[in-house]
């Protein structure tokens, strides 16, 4: 099987035309993670993680346009697409790196991440929400916009029945459609209820899950 960072290398190029289909709810799924970074600084320092393309980076960047965002992902591939999107923003800082190796010293005001944790293990999930806490300063703001899993098996199958339904009648290619299936069996994915737990262990005040379609959700953790 390949590894999540060929796939990705594979799909660079098509990644962001392909995901407004590939996630039903698209614009609010992206509207509701943007929105509520809500910071007090005109040019916040912020951490993407898993960032790929720098689809994500590139929204919140529309809300902040000072931001200072540092972007890290494995993807070379994905990494060209940010690299190319960003290109005459020197505020941009990208880093090629796994994300859960990745460490800082500088302390952010927000942490946000799209699509990306969910191919971490459970116990690899629960370091890195334990990183993204001391990453943070006081006050600092977590947003996952991430895929997740049912609270049993039922509704997993239930979701994963939808999403199919749904990109299969999406106007995907036939290969695109397989290629994202293929993508699929790296998931990782994780319910809700014990991601927010995890996050509370970590050390987070408040944390709730802001918006869910099926097996898309947005997570959110305040320092």
């Amino acid at each position: 099987m390949e590894t999540i960072e060929t796939q990705f290398n594979s799909v660079a190029q098509q990644y962001d035309k392909q995901r407004r289909k590939l996630i039903p709810c698209f614009q609010d799924f992206y509207k509701i993670a943007v929105e509520n970074i809500n910071l007090t600084s005109s040019s916040p320092k912020i951490l993407d993680l898993g960032a790929g393309t720098g689809l994500l980076s590139e929204f919140v960047l529309q809300k902040y346009p000072n931001a200072q965002i540092t972007l890290v992902d494995l993807s070379e591939k994905m990494l060209e697409v940010a690299k190319n999107r960003f290109e005459t923003n020197t505020s941009i800082h990208i880093i090629r790196q796994d994300f859960t190796t990745y460490t800082s010293t500088q302390p952010f005001d927000a942490v946000v991440s799209s699509l990306a944790i969910h191919h971490l293990e459970d116990s690899d999930k629960i370091k890195l929400y334990n990183s993204i806490f001391s990453y943070l300063k006081e006050e600092g703001t977590f947003i996952n916009a991430d895929q997740v899993c049912g609270e049993d098996d039922y509704f997993s199958k239930f979701y994963d029945t939808r999403w199919r339904y749904q990109i299969e009648n999406s106007g995907l290619t036939a290969d695109e459609i397989n290629a994202s299936y293929e993508r699929i069996k790296l998931d990782k994915r994780s319910p809700i209820l014990a991601q927010l737990k995890w996050l509370k262990d970590a050390g987070f005040k408040h944390v709730d899950c802001l918006y869910k379609y099926y097996d898309f959700a947005v997570l959110y953790a305040k320092k």
